[in-house]
């Protein structure tokens, strides 16, 4: 098949003309004995490229300095003009889009919910700026796949990742949903990245070997296989170092002086360690309490929880309205008898906490204890009998009683007692006892008031004891040093480490050092942002699951079915584009020794850019294919998404390998195959009908005239809003759900159950799959939407103001269309367009309308925003 073949080693055809597209487009055509149409003239050239390449129209000034230029020299007018194009971020904005909708990008989950997905937008920001760095093609394609493993350091490398996990994914999945629904995650990214870089339908061989291609069911799950420990993850990245170092030097040049003063007072603190041990190193008396090392930790609103030394876990990120937080954990103890929550006092909260509540204070409105043992077996609910408190707000509804009823809106609270330690200690009906230990699920419960979270817990247990509140709280490893002291026993480095971890903070001195080096520490410049990545070794973006984020191995399975099981699949990758069976070795990369991915990602991103043994062909063939068909209208491939048997042959395959041999030869770099074929004959044709070349080439597969095409619902949009006036150009950042705003189109934010109207209906897809190509309809509302839409009111409003600068109605009626059409009226229209004018004028009058003239003019600009010429490529 030929999309599997090597690049072919084409000779460019012999032409008059010094441009390859155009000696192989004219090669083609001299087939059908057809030639191309006669050149367009400057001013459409430089509307079709401004267009094309920025997606609104030129100004008045930019088409006269163009014209000029043209008419001494018309090769180098065009050649000026592409360069200044390609060098405008403009150019990032406009091609993004197309490349989001291959990507099926979008911003929230799917499904009933359609949850948000929190610094999703990030992706976007990655394909405009690495459109205009001409990022290298296959550097493009091996950030999106692995770029945490390429450049891990790499803020913009990480945010590339968004494009394995931009797809649709459930949030609410039980126990028997998790497997299925794991494999349907990672089905998705291997299908949107097969068909975007590929354009292969691999995921057809899910459940059957592939009808068409020759792709294998086994070939599938041994590239499957790729993602099984890819997740998604919001992690928090300083995506503009370079801004922010010179805050972050001031902001570290004040905090040493702080941790060197700690650092010296903790000197002087381990001779009066040393001596604590010689003197026989007083013990606790009586039970301790054994800190939870907790192996999971969950927030339904999303928190995030970061561990410090002393086992307690400090929340960050998001502040849920209200809060369900799930701590798991394993101890070897057996017969505990009773449960301590502490509440810790940080700097970072609000009156030093210990809630994250503006005032400081939290409430918990329910606590649960499940417990199993420690080797398997059923999940049992823990009877809690009774509840104890360091303090309480109250005895009514905010006691720690509260905290055990089935009241939501009633709960345990420390009301005015903030910028302190808190405990509650809750005793159990029985003893958990399992031979060997027990895993313990907490389950905290936030629901009396917004934002009323603990934000530094701590969870320790006591075993064959009665829980009390005074009984001193151990870490495991503290527990452990002084049970060898019991024992008369020498401690080892480690032991006595944590032993002094533990001693020190008794003393008064080291802890006012420690607060004030703390309280610093929070004020550390912001110079992160939260961004969504999907990558390994981050903590999972935590679903509504009763089950595990991801299984540890990826096995074929008989008809797709999770049940049916058929052996591992170890990675590998499509036979037909690799020169054995057994050849996967070549592309496989080892990361380093501690490395937090696996690197199967890496290795697949090696065998699809690799042109000389991998699927390198394919790739370059594929992204040319996508340039062509953005420049015509249609690909040399009009299946730009399925190069397979089911797809479109290539209609010129000589100037597909062509010009894909020449992007690998010139680095991968896109810009320039842009400017090439914008140089050719065959991109500056004009658009004149041609009946007996439409009769002899129907479809335009000899691309021998200028096919118009409609521009997409974003150009339209933006196009309105330049000749307006009124376009806002700030790039980057969170986009908007609001029509109202002036940005640019690529900015709206991209929910999938609130998708833009007026994108819509201009044939926006939907994103849930890999889409190559938009539809293009004619459909009423698009009509209703440019005659009756409130925005596109305010544009023309704002036209019309523009167009008053100027003296008399046939100089606005030329002005209006040399700004909106880049070209002057034709005779016929000004006369129409004044008739217009007048007629609408002498109504609003009759009307008592104060405004009569501008409130014409305005109908009139709205007129010219609705026509063909404003809404069509030429």
């Amino acid at each position: 098949w030929w999309a599997f073949q090597p690049l072919a080693k084409v000779t460019i055809p012999t032409c008059t003309s010094p441009n390859p597209v155009t000696a192989f487009v004219l090669s083609r055509a001299a087939e059908k004995k057809l030639t191309l149409a006669a050149p367009a003239d400057a001013a459409t050239l430089v509307r079709r490229a401004y267009l094309t390449m920025h997606g609104v129209p030129p100004t008045p000034e930019q088409i006269a300095a163009f014209e000029k230029d043209f008419s001494a020299n018309p090769q180098s007018a065009m050649a000026r003009l592409a360069d200044e194009l390609l060098a405008s971020p403009r150019y990032g904005e406009r091609w993004a889009r197309h490349w989001l909708d291959v990507a099926r990008f979008a911003e929230s989950s799917g499904f009933e919910h359609d949850y948000d997905r929190e610094g999703a937008f990030h992706f976007r920001d990655f394909v405009i700026r690495a459109l205009n760095d001409d990022m290298p093609y296959d550097q493009f394609v091996r950030w999106q796949l692995a770029g945490d493993e390429f450049a891990p350091g790499d803020s913009l490398a990480l945010m590339a990742t968004g494009f394995l996990g931009a797809g649709v994914f459930p949030t609410q999945i039980t126990a028997n949903e998790v497997e299925r629904t794991r494999y349907d995650a990672m089905d998705d990214m291997l299908s949107t990245t097969s068909a975007a870089f590929l354009g292969l339908t691999v995921g057809c061989a899910r459940c059957h070997d592939h009808k068409y291609d020759p792709i294998p069911t086994r070939d599938y799950y041994r590239m499957l296989s790729t993602f099984t420990t890819t997740t998604r993850s919001v992690i928090d990245l300083d995506i503009h170092p370079e801004q922010n170092a010179p805050k972050l030097r001031e902001w570290t040049a004040k905090r040493e002086p702080l941790a060197a003063e700690l650092a010296r007072h903790e000197k002087g603190l381990r001779r009066k360690f040393d001596g604590w041990l010689a003197t026989g190193a007083e013990m606790p008396k009586g039970a301790t309490w054994s800190v939870l090392a907790l192996s999971e930790t969950k927030s339904q609103a999303g928190a995030t929880f970061t561990r410090l030394d002393d086992g307690s876990y400090l929340a960050g990120g998001t502040n849920g309205g209200q809060d369900t937080y799930t701590f798991t954990a394993g101890t070897p103890l057996r017969r505990i008898t009773g449960l301590r929550l502490d509440a810790l006092a940080h700097p970072s909260m609000h009156k030093g906490g210990p809630g994250r509540a503006d005032n400081g204070n939290f409430a918990l409105s329910k606590i649960r204890v499940f417990a199993k043992a420690t080797g398997g077996g059923a999940e049992k609910e823990v009877k809690l009998a009774k509840a104890v408190a360091d303090f309480e707000q109250n005895k009514a509804s905010l006691s720690i009683a509260s905290s055990l009823d089935d009241n939501p809106k009633t709960g345990w609270a420390v009301d005015p007692q903030f910028g302190k330690d808190h405990s509650a200690v809750f005793t159990f009906a029985a003893p958990v006892d399992f031979e060997g230990g027990a895993v313990l699920r907490v389950v905290l419960e936030f629901a009396v008031n917004k934002q009323h979270s603990i934000g530094r817990p701590r969870l320790s247990v006591i075993a064959d004891a009665e829980p009390r509140l005074n009984a001193e709280s151990l870490p495991g490893p503290v527990a452990a040093a002084f049970d060898v002291l019991r024992k008369k026993g020498a401690l080892d480095d480690k032991q006595r480490g944590a032993l002094f971890d533990w001693w020190k903070r008794r003393d008064t001195g080291w802890r006012g050092l420690d607060a004030k080096l703390a309280a610093h520490d929070t004020m550390k410049p912001a110079n992160t942002t939260k961004v969504l990545v999907c990558a390994e070794g981050y903590k999972p973006l935590v679903m509504h699951s009763q089950g595990a984020n991801f299984f540890e191995e990826t096995f074929v399975l008989k008809r797709g079915n999770t049940e049916l099981k058929d052996g591992v699949a170890a990675q590998s990758f499509l036979q037909v584009l690799m020169p054995s069976a057994d050849a996967e070795n070549q592309w496989a990369w080892k990361p380093p020794q501690g490395a937090q991915f696996s690197g199967r990602r890496h290795s697949l991103a090696n065998w699809i850019t690799d042109t000389e043994r991998g699927a390198g062909a394919l790739a370059a063939r594929v992204i040319v294919n996508r340039v062509w068909q953005h420049h015509f209208g249609r690909g040399l491939v009009a299946t730009p998404n399925d190069f397979g048997r089911t797809g479109a042959m290539p209609s010129n395959p000589e100037l597909l390998d062509w010009l894909a041999g020449e992007l690998i030869r010139s680095g991968w770099k896109l810009k320039p195959l842009h400017k090439l074929i914008m140089m050719s004959a065959a991109w500056q044709q004009g658009s004149a009908r041609d009946a007996a070349k439409e009769a002899a080439d129907p479809a335009n597969d000899t691309f021998t005239r200028r096919v118009p095409q409609r521009l997409e619902g974003e150009a339209i949009r933006d196009s309105m809003l330049a000749v307006s006036g009124l376009i806002d150009t700030t790039m980057f950042g969170p986009g908007t759900k609001d029509e109202r705003s002036r940005r640019r189109s690529i900015y709206f934010t991209v929910k999938r159950s609130q998708l833009i109207g007026s994108m819509v209906a201009f044939d926006q897809p939907e994103p849930l799959a890999s889409q190559g190509a938009r539809p293009t309809t004619t459909v009423t509302p698009q009509a209703l939407m440019l005659m009756n839409g409130a925005q596109v009111r305010e544009w023309a409003e704002a036209f019309a103001s523009r167009l008053e600068n100027v003296s008399g109605d046939d100089e606005r009626i030329a002005q209006a269309y040399r700004i909106a059409i880049s070209r002057m009226p034709r005779v016929e229209e000004t006369a129409a367009a004044r008739a217009f004018i007048a007629a609408q004028t002498a109504s609003y009058t009759a009307e008592g309308k104060p405004n009569a003239a501008h409130l014409a003019l305005a109908d009139f600009a709205q007129v010219i925003f609705g026509l063909n010429d404003f809404a069509y490529l030429e």
